[in-house]
């Protein structure tokens, strides 16, 4: 039976006839009186113990727990948050051949992200070529390639303005501090699949807990008997499938927790983009906004890198459902595409690019 917390006014009233019933005569509901006064402090002190008793009922189950009681909860299953991550990468510096950069020179974004360069750098051929990491971790601090980064302090011989090297991908691997649904979502799985040393959820999980990472699937005999596939993707930064950097950062994560026998290797996905055509009604403009959040939220919770077995398939009966599901859709037809969606090998469906009409 649940239990119901009692409002202020039913424990100020559940006093008042409490003193009525044990002191006839009195009127502790005089106003201005005493009683009046001693029956609302009283009732004040017991409903703020009551909503302090409310929230600690919310802290001892992880479902519910605040940030700071579910990272208790998930500490004693040896679980941490997964802190911010840095963007690194290569960043181009010109001047005079000879010149020197030091090892931990602070160059700073136009919007005042700042990184250091990782170790000393000398001018050759007008360019030098240097890693670099950004000093704060998050997403903010990836960087296109070709942005342009500026020296804190003047070094002779070395132009003010350097340039994210545009040979790779830029500045990659910057992730935000994990959040609280998913930090419960990682201990939820701890306790619901207890490590084994190298079941497919052992290497999910060992996954999981590489900064960025928000999805992984595991393939068994992926390249072979004795081998495990990972695969791996970055919902939440710009582009979701990983650089080559990022997958080297959870083999080398992998490589130290996997068993001594297993040839574990990481992979990034292909994607393989899912166009439709829509007909909707109505057809407007914050309809549209609607389905389209209802099918990225669909393509995020059932997309999945197919296995050869059919495990990225996506039913076109969830389209359906996820179209009708979208706040102000009347009605619509699914033009495109036309039956389930099925992605090759190693790929992971993503929302593509959406064509609208009206029903007619």
């Amino acid at each position: 039976m649940a239990f119901n917390r009692p409002t202020l006014p039913a424990l100020i009233d559940r006093i008042q006839s409490d003193i009525e019933s044990r002191l006839p005569g009195t009127d502790p509901r005089l106003r201005r009186s005493v009683l009046f006064a001693i029956v609302r402090a009283i009732a004040g002190a017991v409903h703020g113990l009551y909503g302090f008793l409310a929230w600690m009922a919310r802290q001892i189950i992880p479902s519910t727990a605040d940030a700071n009681y579910l990272e208790r909860h998930a500490s004693w299953w040896g679980i941490g948050r997964k802190p911010a991550a840095p963007a690194v990468g290569i960043v181009d510096f010109t001047g005079t051949d000879g010149a020197v950069i030091p090892a931990g020179t602070t160059l700073q974004r136009a919007d005042s992200v700042e990184y250091t360069t990782d170790a000393e750098g000398t001018i050759t051929g007008s360019v030098a070529e240097i890693a670099v990491t950004a000093v704060e971790g998050g997403q903010d601090t990836n960087a296109d390639p070709g942005v342009t980064l500026s020296l804190v302090s003047p070094i002779s011989g070395v132009y003010s303005t350097a340039t994210v090297s545009v040979a790779g991908d830029g500045l990659t691997g910057g992730a935000d501090e994990e959040g609280d649904d998913s930090l419960r979502d990682r201990l939820k799985a701890r306790v619901q699949r207890s490590p084994q040393g190298g079941a497919i959820a052992d290497y999910e999980a060992w996954a999981l807990e590489v900064e960025g990472v928000t999805r992984a699937w595991v393939m068994p005999a992926w390249a072979g008997l004795g081998t495990v596939g990972v695969f791996f993707v970055r919902d939440d930064d710009a582009l979701i499938i990983p650089d080559a950097a990022e997958v080297q950062a959870v083999q080398d994560y992998l490589d130290t927790v996997r068993p001594v026998t297993a040839d574990v290797t990481a992979y990034a996905p292909t994607v393989e983009p899912v166009d439709m055509t829509i007909q909707l009604a109505p057809n407007t403009l914050d309809v549209q906004a609607a389905v389209e959040a209802s099918l990225t939220d669909l393509f995020r919770r059932e997309a999945n890198v197919e296995d050869g077995n059919g495990s990225g398939a996506i039913p076109i009966s969830h389209i359906r459902e996820a179209i009708s599901g979208a706040e102000g859709e009347i009605d619509h037809v699914l033009i495109s595409p036309s039956g389930d969606v099925a992605p090759s090998l190693g790929a992971l469906a993503t929302l593509g690019v959406i064509t609208w009409q009206a029903i007619s």
